[in-house]
């Protein structure tokens, strides 16, 4: 979805409604502003961070044993 939006004389954007239904955003969430590759990236803030960080990366412990993944720390 693009959406052409104009930059106000005080450097304001309003998000397209059609974006803040998409992403739930309400009045009063903040969002969190990213510059990423000449890109600025708006991002709603997470409620709760550790809920929105819970089972990031996951796939890389798939099929590894934790007590044998200690151990084998330990032994180093």
């Amino acid at each position: 979805m693009t959406i052409r939006v104009k930059v106000s004389h005080k450097y304001q954007v309003s998000v397209p409604s059609a974006a803040r239904k998409k992403l739930h955003i309400e009045k009063g969430d903040h969002l969190l502003v990213d510059v990423r590759d000449g890109y600025i990236v708006l991002m709603p803030e997470p409620q709760d961070y550790g809920q929105h960080l819970r089972g990031l990366h996951r796939e890389i412990w798939e099929h590894v044993e934790p007590q044998d993944y200690v151990r084998g720390e330990r032994e180093d």
